[in-house]
Parts: structure tokens; sequence; C-alpha cells
């Protein structure tokens, strides 16, 4: 209240107006190479941050010309140590597709989950939670944890066949896409669910992408019996120890 009169009788207020406005003329332009410059900082210190406070983790190589992803022992990063079960995949041109079974709970979305976050870390610079990883930069496609949506007026399975479709339409750049589908199409009817999934999966190895499909329904696990080589079928057993479920 004291300030007000003084602040009122210099014409502080059209002053720093100006002042700010003569800033914005001479700078404004460069503020969005500010943020992106603190962005990159950033994200290089997250990075470095992981790395350091992962020592064992190993250093993924990114091979060039063979689209391939090869992982030994590959756990999801978030995880404890003590609590991540690991896996091994492999998938190459000669194998583009590895179909996944198994009950809820047994690990088959964190399995995807811990491919893509590698995949993502590899091209950010970081170390990855395995003892071997090697990936070619794919364009990195999923269907994960699609919902309705009640204020767009689309249904569950819509939605689904909509963000399928942008994971087909991307394999008509010429990077190669690398696809994750989690319970590919399981808001529909157990027929149309296996031609749907046919369709789709045969449409992206046609397009020469690699990936992994995890379902529920053991009749999709029959597409690989029709793609020779293609295909390899792998399923996470579960078994009763002591009463308490476990997994592979």
């Amino acid at each position: 209240q004291f300030f007000a009169p003084i602040a009122w009788a210099c014409g502080l207020c059209v002053l720093v107006t100006h002042m700010l406005e003569c800033w914005r003329r001479q700078h404004g332009r460069d503020v969005a190479d500010w943020l992106e410059t603190v962005a990159c900082l950033e994200a290089t210190v997250s990075v470095a941050g992981y790395s350091f406070d992962h020592p064992q983790d190993c250093v993924p190589e990114i091979s060039d010309d063979v689209p391939e992803l090869i992982a030994e022992n590959l756990g999801h990063p978030l995880l404890k140590s003590d609590a991540c079960v690991r896996n091994s995949v492999t998938l190459t041109a000669a194998t583009p597709l590895m179909l996944v079974s198994g009950s809820n709970m047994s690990g088959k979305s964190t399995f995807l989950r811990s491919i893509g976050s590698s995949v993502v870390l590899t091209l950010c610079g970081s170390v990855v939670r395995a003892t071997r990883f090697r990936t070619y930069p794919f364009q990195l496609a999923t269907a994960m944890r699609v919902s309705d949506s009640l204020q767009e007026g689309r249904s569950l399975f819509f939605s689904v066949v909509r963000r399928l479709k942008t994971v087909v339409d991307l394999t008509e750049s010429p990077r190669i896409v690398l696809f994750l589908l989690d319970e590919i199409l399981h808001s529909t009817n157990s027929h149309d669910r296996r031609r749907g999934a046919e369709a789709v999966i045969r449409s992206l190895v046609a397009h020469r992408a690699l990936g992994i499909v995890t379902t529920h329904d053991l009749a999709l696990t029959q597409i690989a019996d029709t793609m020779s080589s293609q295909a390899v079928n792998k399923h996470f057993e579960d078994t009763i120890v002591d009463g308490t479920m476990t997994f592979d």
C-alpha cells in the first residue's frame, strides 16, 4: 500500500510493461530453443542417474544393418531386483513374430513393457536391465491399455481397432516397426478376434515389421502354425507352491 502511489507516480506499470515487451522482441524467439535445451539436459541427467544407480545393467548394442531384437535375461527397469522375473527374447527377420499366452498376472504385459522401455532407453544412450541387449533403431508401436470414451462415443472395440490401424499405418513408412500388442482384439467374440488378429498380424509381418502379441485366447496361438517358421509360440506358466501362485 505504501509503494503503490510511488509506482503510479513513477509510471512503473507502463515502464515494466514496456521493458517486458522489449525483452520479448529481443529474446522471444529464443525461448523455445532454451526450453528444448533444458529438456535435453534434464533427459541426459536422468539417463546418467539411472545408469549410475544400476551398474549391473548392460550397455546395449544398436544394429544399424540387421533388423533384430535380442535380449538375454531382460527385466523391467522399474522393478526391484528381488521381485523382477527375467526372460529372454529373440526376434529376427526370419522369425519376426512371437505369440505369448498365459493366465492373468503371469507377466505378459510387464514383458511387453520391459521390451518397449528397454528399446527407448537404448536409443537414449542408457544402460538396460539385461545381461545382453541388441536392437535395431525401430519405430516402436504399441497397443496397450486402450480404453473406451463416453465423451467421444467410442466403444472399447472401436478404440482398439483404431489403435491397431495406427500401428499398421506406421509400417508404410521407411522405418521398420517393432510392434507390441497386448491382448489383441480382446473386446470382441472369439471368431472375429481370430480372423481380425490374423489379418492384422499378417499385414504387419508382410511389411517387414517385428513384434510380440499377447493373448488369453489359445485359439490365437494357432496362427503360428499357419505361418511356418515366421512365428513362434511362448507360454508363461503358473504353478502353485505352498498355496501361493508363482509364474515363470
